[in-house]
């Protein structure tokens, strides 16, 4: 897969699934213990569904996934990692249903990485 150029994130954000746009809801805004994060931020050749820069932690959230796509985010994880980024995934049906969950694991990973 080849890198994505500024026009693909633009579409990409015009489209959030449901479960980003349930996060975003709750990420947006310093919303999050005043935490700024960004959608669909690009990091390298990649873009990623959310990103808080200052503490270097990306979240993906993922819905179901064929062998392709779970080797292309392996790579995607391993090059965020080498730029100083922590990884947390979610499933699509996480967020959906265990928006409190997801929000208390991020909180978790935020805290430690500051």
């Amino acid at each position: 897969m080849g890198g994505m150029d500024t026009s693909t994130a633009r579409e990409l954000r015009k489209a959030p699934t449901d479960a980003e746009r349930a996060l975003w809801k709750h990420l947006r805004l310093r919303q999050f213990n005043g935490y700024k994060f960004r959608r669909q931020q690009p990091i390298g050749h990649y873009i990623v569904d959310f990103a808080c820069l200052e503490q270097r932690l990306v979240i993906e959230l993922d819905g179901g996934q064929h062998a392709q796509q779970v080797e292309y985010d392996s790579e995607r994880t391993k090059f965020l990692e080498a730029q100083g980024f922590r990884v947390l995934r979610f499933w699509n049906n996480q967020v959906l249903r265990e928006v409190d969950a997801v929000k208390a694991a991020i909180l978790e990973a935020l805290i430690s990485s500051g």
